[in-house]
């Protein structure tokens, strides 16, 4: 039995939601670790070393690996 609503029976009104309204900056300022971990990385010296580095250098590191 299919839960889908055929298209007949919704509303004019009824649309998808845009992407950039189901998703939010996060709350605060994304830190090295959350770098790390969002690369699916351990956390440890080297990777946070190279995440301060990523962070330093290329302003839009955290915007390409965070959703």
């Amino acid at each position: 039995m299919s839960t889908s609503t055929p298209d007949e029976s919704r509303s004019s009104g009824d649309h998808c939601t845009p992407d950039a309204l189901l998703h939010t900056a996060p709350s605060r300022d994304v830190t090295p670790e959350d770098f790390v971990m969002a690369a699916g990385r351990d956390v440890t010296p080297k990777n946070l070393d190279w995440a301060r580095r990523k962070m330093a250098t290329d302003p839009t590191a955290v915007e390409r690996l965070l959703p």
